[in-house]
């Protein structure tokens, strides 16, 4: 029971990580700029000012947003079926289903941070990733492990 607690828990902290990732506006930053997914943010006259992505290549940013959604809509569909199997699987199955709708998330968590750092941002050379792309990648390392796991997990007979 304690390890379904466990298994629940860093599910859900995986999604918030997902959805924080994909919202929050800093994927790239520098001091007078910040970009997330969907905008730019620039500091200008103490104000900050939002932006469209106008130079970034719009069929890859469009490949980064589109995973980044669908990544996590799986993550939170495969704790729903978790749920549902978890009370309608008989004793000793795996969790087959939702170990592959995780594994699924994980590819598209990994597919938008693997485009977002080999296409954008384009020819900028101040600046750096910020906290947001950093999430993305620490809940590709999740989506992973909780797919292992869910694969793996049998519903013991207590």
């Amino acid at each position: 029971m304690l390890m379904l607690a466990g298994v629940v828990v860093l599910h859900i902290t995986t999604i918030v990580l997902l959805l924080l990732a994909a919202i929050d506006n800093a994927w790239w930053i520098t001091d007078t700029v910040s970009t997330d997914l969907w905008g730019r943010w620039e500091l200008t006259n103490s104000m900050w000012h939002y932006t469209n992505l106008k130079d970034y290549p719009q069929e890859y940013l469009q490949t980064v947003q589109a995973t980044s959604v669908l990544a996590c809509i799986f993550a939170v569909l495969s704790l729903f079926v978790f749920v549902a199997q978890l009370f309608t699987l008989p004793k000793g199955q795996r969790f087959t289903f939702t170990g592959i709708l995780q594994l699924i998330a994980c590819v598209c968590v990994m597919i938008a941070a693997s485009v977002y750092t080999a296409k954008l941002p384009p020819s900028q050379r101040e600046g750096g990733y910020g906290h947001s792309y950093v999430l993305a990648w620490i809940s590709f390392v999740l989506t992973f492990i909780l797919a292992i796991t869910y694969l793996i997990l049998r519903k013991k007979s207590e």
